[in-house]
């Protein structure tokens, strides 16, 4: 399924506007990856612990919301918009949450 942030496909036209979908992951950091993380920030460097597990929620949310364009019959899905927070107390969780157009091309 052609997926993009764009509002237009060049060289494809959308036929049909079907319905907005969106996909969304809410994952828990356990202790001792909020420990690795708490490391890192002070010594300086990336916490390759956090960046595995913020892709694993975007993976899902594109999942979860390409399965829903599916059902509705897309052949694609147009104006994504991708956001990321930190939720729940102390920041203890991270949430992707993605949304687009489900659309259909001319053939």
């Amino acid at each position: 399924m052609l997926k993009t942030t764009t509002s237009v496909v060049q060289g494809r036209e959308v036929t049909d506007y079907l319905d907005v979908v969106v996909g969304e992951a809410i994952l828990g950091a356990n202790i001792f990856k909020d420990l690795f993380g708490a490391v890192r920030d002070i010594v300086g460097g990336r916490s390759g612990a956090y960046e595995k597990e913020m892709g694993k929620a975007r993976d899902i949310a594109f999942a979860e919301m390409e399965e829903k364009a599916r059902a509705l019959g897309a052949d694609g899905i147009v104006g994504i918009d991708i956001d990321y927070e930190v939720v729940g107390s102390q920041g203890a969780m991270m949430m992707v949450s993605v949304s687009g157009t489900a659309v259909k091309f001319r053939r």
